[in-house]
């Protein structure tokens, strides 16, 4: 799995039988939730988008390349914003998007 495997989130929790798995994610969980193909269309309309979900790494540059090297393809490479942060977004098997964060030292 992408989160297991290529992001190397430690697993807590996998029930396939509910369709959910748990990542360990620094301090909270991650629950990633299947959405079948026959799921109602309000459901399916959540997949393939923008999470909202950032990691916090210390170093964004050397993330980003790691993750390049593993596949991960990056609709953005890293790029500083006007408020100071750097942003990178990559997207999961199903082209979810999850972005990488460098908050500004303090």
């Amino acid at each position: 799995m992408f989160y297991a495997k290529t992001l190397e989130l430690p697993q807590t929790a996998d029930d396939e039988s509910a369709g959910y798995c748990v990542f360990k994610a620094g301090s909270v969980d991650l629950v990633v939730e299947l959405v079948p193909s026959d799921a109602p269309e309000e459901d399916r309309a959540l997949v393939g988008r923008f999470t909202g979900l950032s990691f916090d790494v210390p170093d964004i540059q050397t993330t980003y390349a790691e993750l390049v090297e593993k596949g991960i393809l990056f609709s953005m490479a890293p790029e500083r914003q006007t408020w100071g942060e750097i942003l990178a977004t990559f997207l999961d098997p199903a082209g979810n998007e999850l972005q990488l964060v460098q908050r500004p030292a303090a």
